[in-house]
């Protein structure tokens, strides 16, 4: 009897050591499985963002220059109509990320700034130039810088930066919603992330 019990409880030990040593494998095989699926997940959304609007600008530029002493004055001028296409992006290629496998959770470590690009077609019109003062490289340089800085008022004036905003939320939170599916926390620093709408406030 006592031999029976022995060997019963031998059985008994050896069966729950087996079980605990697979089921200790299965759970790093899940927790391994879902650790790439977020890396995957993070990877895919390394895509620039864009959003894209128009804007037009028409002014006058003129410029007087005094010569022989300020006897005489020469003019230049031109009717500057510029029509500019807008994008602003977030090169999400510079998202920084860090998985803390053992804590389950998605750390963001840095969000990238939006980045405003400005593509003015210039074009213009009742040009008048004087002998002594004439159209130069300078001044179409200037008339560009004009354009891109009276351009650049204009977006920061519409919903254009609010948009491109939306949409990195948008791709953040794909993340967000993957990671609380398969268990995992996302943090911002040391800012746990519990839901959508405080994810939405990151960068405000």
């Amino acid at each position: 009897m006592s031999r029976f019990l022995a060997g019963f409880l031998v059985a008994a030990l050896v069966l729950v050591g087996v079980w605990v040593l697979f089921s200790q494998k299965e759970s790093k095989e899940e927790l391994d499985e879902s650790s790439a699926l977020i890396q995957q997940q993070i990877e895919q959304v390394g895509k620039l963002i864009v959003t894209e609007g128009n804007f037009s600008q028409v002014f006058t530029f003129k410029n007087s220059q005094n010569l022989f002493l300020n006897i005489l004055k020469s003019d230049k001028k031109a009717l500057v109509v510029a029509n500019a296409k807008v994008t602003v992006e977030y090169d999400l290629r510079q998202l920084e990320t860090e998985l803390d496998i053992e804590n389950k959770t998605v750390i963001l470590k840095r969000i990238p700034e939006p980045v405003v690009n400005i593509y003015p077609d210039i074009q213009y019109y009742d040009v008048t130039q004087e002998y002594f003062n004439q159209f130069g490289a300078a001044d179409y340089n200037k008339i560009k810088s004009t354009v891109n800085q009276r351009i650049r008022q204009k977006v920061d004036q519409s919903n254009m930066m609010e948009n491109s905003q939306e949409r990195l939320m948008a791709e953040l939170a794909n993340i967000f919603i993957l990671t609380k599916s398969l268990g995992w926390t996302l943090q911002y620093n040391e800012l746990v992330i519990e839901n959508e709408e405080e994810l939405k406030l990151l960068k405000k």
